[in-house]
């Protein structure tokens, strides 16, 4: 099994898109075999690599198309992408009462594990059932956070959805580490808020920041 990396935070604008992208983009270059997941209504993710007006991988969570014929090659060899769009919007409601809802990602990517090293799944801006889809597909999250005080109350509520995840779906679920985003070395409150993320979880930030 490749390594599942979600990248979740349910506040809109601190980097989630960017960090996965690139991120994808650089294992791919170094030679991994790398799935981007767009599993964002607004499609950031699939409109970053160049593409747009596929079908979305929304048509495999619901039965409708085999996630092998929706998988898209990038310009940058190595990296693949199962597009995002606008019909992901609706997944929420129509799964809302299905048995297992929380575990449909996880079953549609079964298909597809063997054949990449590493699966990045790009989150939309909520703690729902797109997300959540999402953790019990991972094995680690990703957390960008940026520099501010209001993120630090979204970071509790984040923590405290991939604990019950933890706990109901998905045991193998950690978090592989918070990374800092628009860190502004000219603030105190940026070097307040990263002291204090960085005092509680220690070894679980990563030392790179993005200005």
């Amino acid at each position: 099994m490749g390594r599942h990396f979600a990248f979740a935070n349910q506040k809109g604008g601190v980097g989630k898109t960017t960090t996965a992208v690139n991120l994808g983009a650089y294992l791919a270059l170094i030679g991994r075999r790398v799935l981007m997941v767009d599993f964002d209504p607004q499609g950031n993710a699939t409109s970053s690599v160049g593409l747009a007006g596929s079908p979305s991988i929304y048509q495999a969570v619901i039965g409708a198309a085999d996630i092998t014929d929706l998988i898209r090659p990038t310009s940058i060899p190595g990296l693949s992408i199962a597009p995002g769009g606008i019909d992901l919007s609706g997944a929420s409601v129509e799964l809302a009462d299905a048995p297992g809802r929380e575990e449909y990602l996880k079953r549609v990517l079964q298909d597809v594990t063997e054949s990449f090293d590493d699966v990045l799944i790009d989150c939309p801006p909520s703690l729902g059932l797109l997300t959540i889809n999402a953790l019990v597909a991972a094995t680690r999250v990703v957390i960008p956070l940026q520099c501010e005080y209001l993120a630090l109350e979204g970071l509790t509520m984040l923590l405290r959805t991939i604990e019950r995840v933890q706990q109901r779906h998905n045991r193998d679920l950690s978090v592989g580490g918070i990374v800092f985003t628009m860190y502004d070395s000219r603030t105190r409150l940026t070097h307040e808020v990263v002291r204090e993320v960085t005092g509680y979880f220690r070894d679980r930030v990563f030392r790179t920041v993005i200005p």
